[in-house]
């Protein structure tokens, strides 16, 4: 059975972990390094949405040449 968390480019890892604590930040959820089970799935859900949202943004503008 596959993970769906699995990173395709291992490298990204570090840098999608900063991302998902920043991101949490910003909303004023308080997620910490290692186990975050305790989160709701709705604040998880939100962290992970703002993440895609903000990759989907970084995307297009890396296409528009800005």
């Amino acid at each position: 059975m596959k993970s769906g968390n699995r990173v395709n480019v291992p490298e990204a890892r570090a840098a999608l972990d900063n991302m998902k604590y920043e991101i949490a930040r910003e909303l004023g959820i308080n997620y910490s390094q290692g186990y975050n089970g305790d989160k709701t799935s709705r604040e998880n859900g939100y962290v992970g949405g703002y993440m895609v949202k903000r990759m989907i943004e970084n995307a297009e503008k890396q296409m528009s040449g800005k």
